[in-house]
């Protein structure tokens, strides 16, 4: 079972997410590559909220392919073109994730490799 470190000598976090994440030597560990808002056949829809869905199911697939799900995910690195795009993806976040939060980082980029991707998650999973 992995363990949040939440140390109260320092602030709490700003939104839902652990400070930091305890992984057990036993547990197996799988690193997934930056997955942007894109569907199989290639759209990629406007609206935030709905490409970090996209983000997200991307990801769900590849740790399947492990044998895990988003349940094992103990860190996320979050990317977004836009202030205007932080709630949007903590919502979906926010949704998609249980007490103990991961550990996870939120950051605003110039852009992506094309201009019509408005988020990207990269995550760390342990099972």
């Amino acid at each position: 079972m992995v363990r949040p470190l939440q140390p109260k000598s320092i602030r709490p976090p700003f939104a839902r997410y652990s400070h930091g994440i305890e992984v057990p030597s036993c547990k197996r560990l799988v690193l997934c590559s930056g997955q942007l808002g894109i569907a199989p056949d290639d759209s990629i829809p406007e609206e935030a909220g709905a490409q970090a869905e996209l983000c997200f199911a991307n990801i769900a697939a590849i740790l399947a392919e492990a044998g895990m799900g988003l349940e094992n995910i103990v860190r996320i690195n979050a990317y977004v073109t836009d202030r205007a795009y932080l709630r949007p993806y903590m919502d979906v976040r926010d949704r998609l994730f249980s007490d103990p939060a991961p550990a996870s980082t939120l950051m605003i980029v110039s852009g992506f490799a094309r201009p019509e991707f408005k988020v990207e998650v990269e995550v760390i999973a342990a099972g």
